[in-house]
């Protein structure tokens, strides 16, 4: 055997050319799917912050090249120090496998995330899939965890092969020199890259999101936040959201804006000044005349699902019918864009309404109303059952966990189990078989699942595609058939409903029902290059519609779920309802935590802002600039946005101070 590592020179140029041959192959190969995915170095709408310029792009590659050299050579000391190999060909063999396999892994769950998911996927968003549990929602993807758990054992085993291979063939004699650790080396890179943290904030917010994409950059901050984070208040000097008041625990991204006390605590729109919100309304007791209350929600219904054609024919051909007849609001926000804080807000007319707190199921109940649940998805998913009180008051409850044998998948995930609407009718029809069942007034809750993703599943009907897509081959680059695949399920959804519609007529109860329909958020569908909901502030993620056969129903500007429950109060009581025009807040995640928060206003006007990035958005106009530089009207827009978000919190924590 030739022996490579005799000259101390030529171990050098090996351990270096190892370095950038890394560096090359893998920061390529990362850049090139970032700047597919996020418009890195070409913008776009959704990425108005691009490293364009000769500059951002200088400060951009030292930065990138500092972090990916200082990752490999610390994984270098590591496999130096610690294997019991330090000769000959193996520390080059761990090092290239180990960096170069670890780091293809991670760009390729990173982007294969990409294809469902926007940037601002995170653990927050991961627990909002799962009703809040972090279990449920890695139950969602296990058919994905499973396979790719396989790969990975599969690999271990050839690469166990292939290093006993390599030790057999290439054997490790005692006359090879020693590698260095390069400790020295790793220091110089990581102080450089520390620097370089301080400086490319206040140099520029660009370069600062770009690298914030990166995989060792990412990991490096994230460090380098929990080291600064010097008053701990969890952020820190060099963070994603850096801490602009490293020694005041008081200041800091995220923290409450105490108003009018001179102090902007969380950096965003100077001191708080408050704005009037509505506030949660006590239970309602409802007297003399009660009509029945018939509310169906469809899941991921679209506020376009009304009027929409394919291959000329209607998606909601049913929908289209009662809202003729009586009333239609589209669109209609979603303030989370997830179903369980979407549910809550509905039933309780409250942002973020705690367990316990007032809700149509506790005043309807208490007014002499019997309440049927008819749900295809388990209802006490996400805690939505508990806190708005459905089956602690419910008469007939019968939801997606009972009829989980009847579930359309396998999934055992308790926010996978979809339940076809036939079944939910067929129950219904069974605990209704009477007219004696009419003589009290009738709370009735139908919940849709057809329109949950993937969209399809067997028995469904194909009223509007010939070929539904797989959930295996859901990619942007079948987007027709995808759209295709979700308004069949619409459409079907809507056939369901006119199956219930005419079983209310035959009956005889319609006209002395309230019958409203909705859904309990939108749905992207690679519109923007995104698809589902709740991770990107748009019209089709967050905007649904309001239907009612109670004509006169009209709002003088946006509303959200939260209206929802004064909305049906005033029409049980046989009133038109009053929505005073008022901006419709928007988040991703928890209203006190959010990445990003939104307002909808004058119609159809959104304007959004990522908190960990200062990217504020008039997303109608698809506009984006930093927060930083704004003026005009963008600025008015982005400052109402903000007084309208620090002023919901506030009003949430005093109401949780007096309860």
């Amino acid at each position: 055997m030739i022996n490579f590592f005799t000259k101390s020179d030529m171990r050098g140029k090996l351990y270096f050319g190892a370095i950038l041959a890394l560096i090359c192959v893998l920061g390529g190969l990362e850049l090139a799917l970032a700047d597919r995915k996020y418009g890195l170095f070409i913008g776009g709408f959704g990425q108005s912050q691009a490293i364009d310029t000769l500059t951002e792009r200088g400060l951009f590659f030292t930065g990138y090249i500092c972090s990916m050299a200082m990752l490999i050579t610390g994984i270098w000391w590591i496999i130096v120090r610690i294997f019991r190999s330090k000769k000959s060909w193996p520390p080059l063999f761990f090092l290239m496998t180990i960096v170069g396999g670890t780091y293809l892994l991670l760009l390729a769950l990173t982007f294969k995330l990409g294809q469902y998911f926007s940037d601002t996927m995170s653990f927050a968003l991961m627990a909002n899939l799962g009703g809040g549990s972090l279990t449920d929602a890695m139950l969602f993807v296990s058919n994905e965890i499973f396979v790719g758990i396989a790969a990975l054992l599969l690999g271990l085993a050839c690469y166990i092969y292939i290093f006993r291979w390599l030790s057999r063939k290439f054997p490790v004699r005692s006359t090879d020199l020693i590698w260095p650790a390069h400790g020295r080396l790793f220091c110089g890179l990581f102080f450089s890259s520390l620097l370089l943290a301080i400086i490319v904030p206040g140099a520029s917010i660009d370069v600062q999101n770009g690298l914030n994409r990166t995989l060792a950059w990412g990991l490096f901050s994230e460090a380098a936040s929990t080291v600064t984070d010097f008053d701990n208040d969890g952020y820190g000097w060099v963070s994603r959201m850096p801490d602009r008041h490293p020694f005041d625990s008081a200041r800091y991204p995220l923290a409450l804006d105490i108003p009018a006390n001179g102090i902007d605590e969380d950096g965003y729109g100077g001191d708080l000044q408050l704005l009037a919100m509505p506030s949660q309304q006590p239970n309602t007791a409802i007297s003399g005349n009660r009509p029945n209350l018939i509310l169906i929600v469809i899941e991921s219904a679209r506020y376009d699902a009304i009027g929409k054609r394919v291959n000329g024919q209607p998606v909601a051909p049913n929908l289209e019918a009662i809202a003729k007849s009586g009333s239609v609001i589209a669109p209609v926000f979603s303030h989370v864009g997830f179903t369980t804080a979407s549910l809550k807000s509905m039933f309780s007319g409250s942002l973020q309404p705690a367990i316990g707190s007032s809700s149509l199921y506790r005043e309807l109940k208490s007014s002499g109303y019997e309440i049927g649940v008819f749900s295809g998805q388990p209802e006490d998913f996400g805690d939505i059952s508990k806190t708005v009180g459905m089956r602690e008051n419910a008469d007939i409850f019968i939801d997606g966990d009972k009829l989980k044998h009847l579930r359309a998948f396998s999934n055992g995930a308790q926010g996978s189990i979809l339940v076809d609407e036939s079944h939910l009718l067929n129950a219904f029809a069974d605990k209704y078989a009477g007219p004696a069942k009419w003589d009290k007034p009738q709370f009735l809750y139908f919940n849709f699942q057809s329109p949950h993703f993937p969209y399809f599943h067997e028995g469904m009907p194909l009223a509007l595609t010939d070929s539904p897509l797989p959930r295996a081959e859901i990619s942007a680059g079948k987007r027709e058939q995808l759209q295709q695949t979700y308004w069949n399920a619409v459409h079907y959804s809507d056939q369901q409903l006119g199956e219930l519609v005419s079983r209310l007529k035959q009956d005889g109860v319609w006209d002395n029902s309230v019958v409203v329909i909705t859904g309990d958020h939108g749905e992207d569908l690679f519109e923007d290059g995104m698809l589902g909901h709740g991770h990107n502030i748009n019209i089709r993620q967050y905007g649904t519609f309001l239907v009612t056969n109670r004509p006169g129903v009209t709002a003088e500007g946006p509303i959200g779920l939260s209206d929802y429950r004064n909305i049906i109060l005033s029409l049980l009581k046989g009133k038109r309802p009053h929505i005073a025009a008022k901006p419709v807040l928007m988040m991703i995640g928890d209203l006190n935590r959010p990445t990003q928060i939104g307002i909808a206003e004058g119609g159809s006007n959104i304007t959004s802002l990522r908190l960990d990035t200062g990217e504020a958005c008039m997303v109608e106009q698809k506009r984006c600039a930093n927060v930083r530089n704004l003026t005009g009207s963008f600025k008015d827009r982005v400052d109402r946005l903000i007084r309208v978000w620090g002023s919901a919190r506030w009003q949430n924590r005093s109401k949780a101070e007096r309860d």
